[in-house]
């Protein structure tokens, strides 16, 4: 430990917390930067400098550090009614009104929304029903769920299981039988030379059904995918990719769960992005930008099939055995109610929609960079991805290195992105303005102009 750090909040934080997707070593050496405050896009660390929050936290505070809105809707639920449960035929309010309120902004026909506290959690319940839904129609052997390598889905012992990344796998025994993975769909890294985005399409397709067909399509009960992949290197799916996958999903009857865990609620310039690439799921989960962060809670939406077999299994066992203390917590469902009033009133995805197009060309315009290989995204989600070599694209090795280090560089001129391998990742809060997304870029760039005269 660094013993200059005394007895500050870094040395307390070093001998104390074990953090998420941190390396300890490094940690113990720097120590962590802890944030003390924010303000709309900002956030502040203990010595007073200010950040933009290019990464909305981890792409969830939506509406920014400081909406009093949601401050006051958690304080006059907390002084009304601080805690009380689901289970058991009980309810609140708050519960009953964000249900109401979510099944009628659904993208597609939903019969009954699950509440839990986090994206992983929401995801590890519809693996479960999905397991519980063929029991229960006396399908008992269709129950292997695909996913796809380098989709991220959470971190519980099954959500992890889906996450196809080898970091979320290694040393943690994952992922667990009944899990299997098919190709990402990155065009610019995955395609075949002269290979057209609607050819390379129809080959992840083609892939998907192969799977299918080897492991036996009586045996697949379901598909996961998020509509853009976030942890993953934020990889936007590739024309037509969406309409094929779903024929090869009905031509063997296997439920789609659509993770709007970090799209959903305006990010891509629709409520949902299941809207945008023309998704029809049976679940979506969502989480982060349901309460702008501001209290954890995600939820599962079931169609009505589902929740058919779902009773039925229900009425033969006496009981559906599922469920968390605070799955609907009454302060958590205030906060989200009043988040997606705030949505509403005002016209977040509208304006989503008028500034889309400015981030994304700033985002474009990095590629003058030689050694940046890809810009991609759609909305205000996006990455570029760092390459030794852009004509061959040839990443960098070791692998990671240039992405810590051009993040780092970020930090230090403002602006706190997040690396991912050697793609850096941009998913702002909502509410970021033209003139806030140009402080942002040119921040960025001049960090990239640094880094590229530094090596």
């Amino acid at each position: 430990m660094n013993a200059s750090l005394g007895n500050s909040a870094s040395s307390r934080d070093i001998a104390s917390v074990l953090h998420p997707y941190t390396n300890f070593t490094a940690h113990e050496k720097t120590g962590p930067l802890v944030i003390t405050g924010g303000n709309g896009i900002y956030v502040s660390d203990e010595s007073g400098k200010n950040y933009i929050e290019g990464m909305s936290g981890l792409w969830c505070a939506s509406l920014g550090f400081s909406e009093k809105r949601l401050i006051a809707a958690a304080t006059k639920q907390l002084e009304t009614l601080p805690f009380y449960h689901n289970f058991s035929s009980r309810s609140t309010n708050p519960t009953i009104d964000l249900a109401t309120k979510l099944l009628e902004m659904a993208p597609v026909p939903m019969s009954k929304v699950f509440f839990a506290n986090s994206g992983s959690e929401a995801t590890d319940s519809a693996i479960k029903m999905v397991w519980y839904y063929h029991n229960a129609i006396g399908r008992p052997e269709k129950k292997k769920i695909i996913s796809r390598k380098r989709g991220y889905h959470g971190v519980t012992v099954a959500s992890a299981s889906l996450t196809g990344l080898p970091g979320n796998h290694k040393l943690f025994d994952l992922p667990i039988d009944r899990i299997l993975h098919t190709e990402t769909p990155h065009f610019w890294r995955e395609a075949q030379p002269y290979e057209s985005e609607e050819d390379f399409a129809t080959r992840m397709a083609e892939a998907l059904e192969d799977l299918i067909q080897a492991e036996g399509p009586e045996t697949i009960g379901a598909f996961i995918a998020e509509p853009i992949m976030g942890a993953g290197g934020v990889v936007v799916p590739p024309r037509t990719y969406f309409d094929k996958i779903q024929e090869v999903l009905a031509r063997y009857d296997i439920l789609f769960i659509a993770d709007e865990v970090i799209c959903g609620f305006g990010r891509t310039g629709r409520l949902f992005a299941s809207e945008t690439f023309r998704l029809k799921p049976d679940m979506i989960t969502v989480a982060k930008q349901l309460s702008s962060a501001y209290q954890p809670i995600s939820a599962l939406f079931i169609n009505e099939k589902i929740y058919a077999a779902l009773k039925k299994g229900a009425d033969e066992v006496g009981v559906f055995g599922h469920g968390f203390t605070y799955s609907g917590h009454p302060v958590a469902a205030a906060v989200a109610l009043e988040t997606l009033k705030i949505y509403e009133e005002d016209s977040i995805v509208d304006h989503v929609r008028e500034v889309m197009g400015h981030f994304q060309k700033r985002l474009r315009d990095l590629n003058k960079f030689d050694k940046i290989g890809e810009t991609r995204g759609y909305g205000l989600i996006g990455a570029f991805e760092l390459v030794a070599d852009k004509c061959a694209k040839t990443p960098f090795a070791p692998t990671g290195w240039a992405g810590k280090a051009v993040a780092e560089l970020c930090l230090t001129e403002g602006v706190i992105l997040r690396a991912m391998g050697d793609s850096i990742a941009l998913c702002p809060p909502l509410i970021i303005t033209d003139k806030q997304i140009d402080d942002m870029f040119d921040k960025i760039e001049i960090a990239l102009t640094k880094w590229h005269q530094s090596i």
